[in-house]
């Protein structure tokens, strides 16, 4: 009989320590899908003044469509894309384009002083803080689940009910690159 209370007691410590190490993982794993959506509220928000922006540059340099078209074009692009991954990508395009951007305001003084360009110019640099902001989070919870899932022995508990590790949001090599700009 004793035995038989010890064995109970043991499968039910065996069983809340299980489910406490699931519990947390389903809580990391939400965290991730949090931090990601936060991100995508940025992004959401730097593509609501994306044409506003575009607009007003118009306004000042039709002869610059290329540029214009281009980030348009790289907009679009991110809308489109179905995974993370092509996100990402579609992501360091769309900021290549927005530095051409800005650096064809530098030839229109008269650009560069309106004053809805320069609101809308703080308004992304401010929303492209927030972006960096809510990248390095996501990363940081991508840690914490990653290391929960291989780490032991809750990484027996991730195998047991299908964990999987998450990706970073990493630079992609034309991030990496100097932007060059010509005209």
């Amino acid at each position: 009989m004793k035995i038989l209370f010890i064995v109970l007691a043991v499968i039910v410590v065996l069983a809340i320590y299980i489910i406490s190490i699931r519990n947390s993982l389903v809580v990391l794993r939400n965290k991730v899908r949090d931090q990601l959506s936060q991100i995508d509220i940025q992004l959401k928000r730097r593509f609501d003044l994306i044409p506003n922006l575009v607009e007003t540059v118009k306004g000042y340099a039709k002869h610059e469509s290329e540029t214009l078209e281009g980030v348009v074009k790289a907009r679009n692009s991110y809308l489109s894309a179905s995974s993370p991954e092509d996100q990402l990508k579609a992501d360091g395009e769309l900021n290549k384009t927005l530095n051409k951007l800005f650096a064809l305001a530098e030839n229109y003084p008269d650009l560069k002083a309106n004053e809805n360009f320069i609101n809308l110019q703080n308004e992304l640099t401010a929303t492209e803080e927030k972006i960096t902001y809510a990248r390095t989070f996501y990363n940081d919870s991508v840690l914490n689940l990653n290391n929960k899932i291989e780490m032991f022995p809750s990484n027996i508990v991730a195998n047991m009910f299908g964990f999987k590790k998450e990706k970073f949001f990493e630079a992609t090599e034309a991030e990496r690159e100097n932007v060059k700009v010509q005209f």
